[in-house]
């Protein structure tokens, strides 16, 4: 009981700051991609807020009783979709109007959420055995991660065709990213939520 309670709070302390991080790079990501016209920062700063909204809810889901935090993780499977489809709008927008990005701050910017994520891949790391919740957190850190390397490849490709072709790329797999963890959350949930029955 008492390793329970000790990593009951390990866990709140990490979701804490790790949905602090995301919001402070979000602020920062979003005002570069409204500046320069990025699709993938666009998608990837929204991917921040989801992630802020993500740990929160962890955050108070831990509190809850199995079959509730079964429930939890079945509806955040639901949320990390919600970047995607709003990459898809912006991408929509752009491909009406494809004018590339500023290579230099989109290939910047990227490398700063690479550190944010980087760092919060790795806070949630010990934990993502442990149930569908943080499960979904260490995801979204982990695929984020992976997200930032291309973004900062999007920013040399850019620099060298000057095309728009490379953002609008990037930001499409951002969004099937979020896709494929939604659906490993969903599966990892949906077997939580078999086990609670009696």
């Amino acid at each position: 009981m008492v390793e329970t309670v000790a990593q009951n709070k390990s866990i709140r302390r990490a979701v804490t700051f790790v949905a602090l991080l995301n919001l402070s790079y979000f602020a920062v990501e979003f005002s570069v991609a409204v500046a320069i016209g990025s699709v993938s920062l666009f998608a990837d700063s929204i991917d921040f807020l989801e992630d802020t909204s993500l740990n929160l809810l962890i955050l108070v889901g831990l509190s809850w009783s199995a079959p509730n935090r079964a429930r939890l993780g079945m509806a955040l499977a639901g949320i990390l979709l919600l970047p995607g489809l709003a990459t898809v709008w912006t991408a929509w927008l752009k491909f009406t109007a494809p004018i590339p990005p500023a290579p230099i701050p989109l290939s910047l910017t990227g490398a700063g959420a690479l550190i944010v994520n980087a760092t919060c891949a790795l806070i949630l790391a010990r934990f993502r055995h442990g149930g569908s919740l943080t499960r979904a957190a260490f995801l979204s850190a982990r695929n984020d991660t992976l997200a930032n390397v291309a973004i900062i490849m999007t920013g040399v490709a850019t620099s060298y065709t000057l095309s728009a072709w490379p953002d609008l790329i990037v930001g499409l797999g951002i969004a099937a990213m979020n896709a494929d963890a939604a659906i490993e959350v969903w599966q990892a949930a949906r077997k939580e939520h078999r086990q609670t029955k009696p």
